[in-house]
């Protein structure tokens, strides 16, 4: 259940088809469990005052942005959620939380730990 910051954040994103996260049935679609991972942290470390979120949603629509510049719009390696994951990692990065390439190394280990469980 989402809190009421987070109910905001991921209504926000429904401004436009870009930027809004991939859904079925009318609920978030998350195909692997990085997808849910990255979505959380950026909710979190947004309502921990690392970033506003507006800060977060202007990234990932520029992140999207310079995808789409690159690639054919109906390029089938679009990944809605690589672009996230390349905003949150800009993101936190510019505010501090993570130094360059440590947000893969930290995503890794969690999804290792949580694989051998």
């Amino acid at each position: 259940m989402f809190t009421k910051f987070e109910h905001f954040a991921a209504t926000s994103l429904m401004g436009s088809p870009q930027e809004a996260p991939p859904r079925q049935d009318g609920h978030l679609q998350f195909d692997r469990d990085w997808e849910k991972l990255a979505f959380g942290v950026a909710i979190a470390l947004s309502k921990q005052g690392h970033y506003e979120w507006e800060e977060f949603r202007q990234t990932l629509i520029a992140t999207i942005d310079e995808w789409e510049s690159t690639h054919e719009l109906d390029d089938p390696e679009w990944d809605y959620y690589q672009c996230w994951l390349s905003a949150l990692e800009k993101i936190a990065i510019a505010s501090g939380v993570l130094e360059a390439g440590e947000l893969e190394q930290q995503l890794a280990q969690v999804l290792d730990c949580k694989a051998s469980t």
